[in-house]
């Protein structure tokens, strides 16, 4: 019941956020830099070991991410482009994240964590990579448990609670077990697909 509570007035609240970029003619596109933008504001506070900080940032950085498609539908200013462009950022953000935790654990010459950062870093790049390169030859792939939405929700209770150590264990072994299930269910799905025979 609170929850459901709380739940409804974020939505009124964004809401109200997304008629008034509407009804200012924000386009979704600058929504979507500003999120960018404001993502690597909180990899420079990863890097210097500011991870409550951090983690607030990172909750405003969503925030602008959930607006660019919604004023986007609002304002009816769905473009491929849009798509395109904010797939393109939030990889970018992604890796700007990982990056700040690397360089402060390389900072506390804390090596293991240096790696497990970037095996974190690389699983959640391949996670979306296998499921877009498979969507170029099965309808869809949206298997596996770790995306970026989970990926964003670890983030912030890792900053917030500072339990990033744990946090980073999780994203690794979990985006890189979601890109292996993708690969298995990408050739499950082709091995269906009848072979392309040759003309000549």
């Amino acid at each position: 019941m609170f929850s459901q509570i709380i739940g409804k007035i974020c939505k009124s609240i964004l809401d109200l956020i997304v008629a008034a970029a509407a009804a200012l003619r924000i386009s979704p596109n600058l929504l979507t830099l500003a999120g960018f933008l404001v993502t690597i504001v909180s990899a420079t506070y990863l890097a210097r070991g500011k991870f409550f900080q951090a983690g607030l940032i990172i909750i405003l950085a969503g925030i602008f991410d959930m607006l660019d498609g919604r004023v986007a539908r609002t304002t009816q200013n769905v473009t491929q482009f849009g798509a395109f462009f904010d797939s393109v950022l939030d990889r970018y953000s992604d890796i700007a994240m990982f990056l700040g935790l690397i360089v402060y654990y390389s900072k506390g010459q804390r090596l293991a964590y240096v790696v497990l950062s970037g095996i974190a870093m690389v699983g959640a790049v391949m996670t979306s990579y296998t499921r877009a390169r498979a969507e170029s030859l099965i309808p869809l792939c949206k298997v596996g448990f770790m995306e970026r939405p989970e990926r964003m929700v670890l983030l912030i209770l890792g900053t917030l609670t500072d339990r990033m150590a744990p946090v980073l264990w999780v994203m690794a072994f979990f985006s890189d077990l979601t890109v292996v299930h993708r690969i298995a269910y990408t050739w499950k799905e082709t091995s269906r697909l009848k072979p392309i025979v040759s003309s000549q």
